[in-house]
C-alpha cells in the first residue's frame, strides 16, 4: 500500500476528472473541503457576533479567538472526530472548539447542523453562479464578435439537415446566442432569487432561539436579519424545515441544464458544419487528429462540450427527486445526494463555459467551400425568381414552370445518379425560351438577394439586445483562454 497523501496514492485512488481533469481551479475551490469548512466557521463566528450584539453573554475575547482560527483548520482532527462521531458538525464544532478553548462553550449556541450546512451551501450555489455568469458573458462576446464579421456572408440554410433557403453566418451565430442570452437571464435570476436559510433551529421554528432570548421575538428576527446580512444576502427564507426548500435546487439545477442543453445543440452545429468542411474549431499545429488516420481534423472541442453537456442536463433529475420525497421538515436521504449533484452541476457547467470560449474565440470559416456548396443548391432555390423574371418578360407563368420542372428533374438527376455538379443553369441557358432573361440570370442568382435581412437582423439583435445584456460584465471579459487536457 502506498503512503497515505503521497503521490502514489494519490494516483491509486479515483479521482473525479471534474476537478482533475477540466475545472477551474477557482470553482475547484468553491466546492472544496477548505471553502466549505472556512465557512463553516464564518458562519459560527456570524452567529455568535449577532447574538453577542443583542445581549447574549458573550465576550470579546471569545470572538477574537474565534476571528483568528478561522482557517486554522486541522482536517486530521475533523476526519478523526468525525470517524469517532459519525457526525460531521460535530466533528468540526469538537475541532473549532479545540483552538478556541474560550469560545468553546459558545459556539454553535442554539444552531442545528443545517445552521451551518445549508446556509453553506446558499453561498456556495451563490458563489457558483457568480463565477459562471462572466464566463457565460465572455462566450456571449466572442460569438457576437464572430456573428458581426460574417454577418454578411451568405451561408446554406438547413431544416431538417436538408438544404433550405440562404441564411447568413453571422445570422445562424445569432441563433446561438440567443439561446446564450436566454442562459445568461436565467443564471442571473436563480442567483438573485437565492436566500439565505438563516437562523431558524432544528425544525425551522426558531424555538431554540426564542428560549435563549426570553421569547423576545423581535430580538430573534433581528438576530435572522443581521446573520443574513453578514454572510452578504438581502433575504433569507421566512419559513423552513430543518432545511431549505429542496425546491431551490431545482430551480439551480435547471437553469444549468438549460445551458446544457444550448451549448450541446451549439457544438452539434459546429460538429456538423465541420463535416460539411465550412467551419471548423481551432486546430493545434501539433494536435493529433487520429492515432489511425493523420489526415483527420476531428472536432474534439466540441464533441467534449456534447459529452459534458449530456451530463450536466441528466443531473436535473437528482434534485426533482429528492425534493419529490423530503418527509415532514427533512429527512437524510438528500444529503449524499446532494454532494454530488450540486457541485458535479456547476463544475461541469464550468468546463463546458471554458471550452466553449475557447472554441469561439478559434472558430475558422471556409467562405470558398461555402460558396461552392451554395452553388450546387442555389439553382433549384433561383426557379421562383426566374419564373417571375420571365412572366415580367412577357412569358406565361404555367409555361414556364413546366419548363423549368423538366430541366431541374434533368438537373437533379445528373447531381444524384451520375454525381455531377448541379448544371440547371447551362440547361437554362441552353434552351431559348429563356432568352429574354439570359442577361439577369446573373443577378437572378446573386447569392445575398437570397438571404433577406439577416444581415441587418444581426446588426439590431447585437446593438439592442446582447450588448445591453453584456453591460453588468465589462472589464471581467478577460483575455483567451487555453483549453486544458
Amino acid at each position: 500500500m502506498a503512503t497515505p497523501g503521497s503521490e502514489e496514492d494519490v494516483l491509486s485512488r479515483y479521482r473525479s476528472p471534474l476537478v482533475s481533469r477540466y475545472a477551474s481551479p477557482e470553482m475547484g475551490f468553491n466546492f472544496s473541503e477548505r471553502k466549505k469548512f472556512g465557512t463553516w466557521r464564518r458562519l459560527w463566528l456570524y452567529l455568535a457576533q449577532a447574538e453577542k450584539s443583542l445581549g447574549l453573554p458573550i465576550a470579546d475575547e471569545q470572538i477574537k479567538e474565534m476571528e483568528a482560527n478561522l482557517d486554522n483548520i486541522d482536517f486530521k482532527m475533523a476526519a478523526e472526530e468525525e470517524k469517532k462521531l459519525r457526525h460531521d458538525v460535530m466533528a468540526h464544532v469538537h475541532t473549532f472548539a479545540h483552538c478556541c478553548p474560550k469560545a468553546a462553550a459558545i459556539i454553535h449556541l442554539g444552531a442545528t447542523s443545517c445552521y451551518v450546512g445549508d446556509n453553506t451551501d446558499l453561498i456556495v450555489l451563490r458563489d457558483g453562479f457568480n463565477l459562471l455568469l462572466p464566463k457565460l458573458a465572455r462566450v456571449i462576446s466572442r460569438l457576437s464578435d464572430f456573428a458581426e464579421k460574417y454577418a454578411d456572408l451568405p451561408t446554406l440554410g438547413f431544416t431538417h439537415y436538408q438544404p433550405a433557403q440562404l441564411t447568413t453566418v453571422g445570422k445562424r451565430c445569432c441563433l446561438w446566442i440567443q439561446d446564450l442570452c436566454m442562459d445568461l437571464q436565467n443564471l442571473e435570476r436563480a442567483r438573485d432569487d437565492l436566500r439565505f436559510r438563516g437562523v431558524k433551529g432544528t425544525t425551522g421554528t426558531q424555538a431554540s432561539f426564542l428560549q435563549l432570548f426570553e421569547g423576545d421575538h423581535s430580538k430573534v428576527e433581528e438576530l435572522d436579519r443581521l446573520v443574513t446580512a453578514k454572510a452578504g444576502f438581502k433575504r433569507s427564507y421566512i419559513v423552513t424545515g430543518q432545511t431549505y426548500s429542496r425546491k431551490v435546487d431545482i430551480e439551480v439545477l435547471s437553469v444549468l441544464a438549460s445551458l446544457g442543453a444550448s451549448i450541446h445543440k451549439i457544438c452539434t452545429d459546429i460538429r456538423l458544419l465541420a463535416n460539411l468542411k465550412e467551419i471548423e474549431e481551432p486546430f493545434e499545429k501539433d494536435q493529433i487528429g487520429s492515432s489511425a488516420m493523420p489526415y483527420k481534423r476531428n472536432p474534439m472541442r466540441s464533441e467534449r462540450c456534447c459529452s459534458l453537456a449530456r451530463h450536466l442536463m441528466t443531473l436535473m433529475m437528482d434534485p426533482l427527486q429528492t425534493a419529490s420525497v423530503q418527509w415532514f421538515e427533512r429527512t437524510l436521504d438528500d444529503s449524499a445526494n446532494r454532494r454530488v449533484c450540486l457541485a458535479e452541476a456547476f463544475l461541469t457547467a464550468d468546463i463546458i463555459l471554458s471550452t466553449l470560449q475557447n472554441i469561439s474565440e478559434g472558430l475558422v470559416v471556409y467562405p470558398k467551400v461555402i460558396e461552392r456548396r451554395i452553388r450546387q443548391e442555389l439553382p433549384f432555390m433561383a426557379t421562383e425568381n426566374i419564373i417571375m423574371a420571365m412572366v415580367k418578360a412577357g412569358g406565361n407563368r404555367q409555361d414556364c414552370h413546366e419548363k423549368i420542372r423538366v430541366l431541374s428533374q434533368q438537373a437533379a438527376a445528373v447531381v444524384k445518379q451520375e454525381g455531377g455538379d448541379n448544371d440547371f443553369i447551362d440547361r437554362v441557358r441552353a434552351d431559348p425560351y429563356f432568352s429574354p432573361i439570359y442577361k439577369q440570370l446573373e443577378s437572378l442568382l446573386n447569392p445575398s438577394s437570397f438571404t433577406g435581412r439577416a444581415p441587418q437582423q444581426v446588426a439590431k439583435f447585437l446593438k439592442e439586445e446582447v450588448r445591453p445584456a453584456l453591460i453588468p460584465y465589462h472589464g471581467k471579459m478577460g483575455g483567451k483562454i487555453e483549453l486544458a487536457l
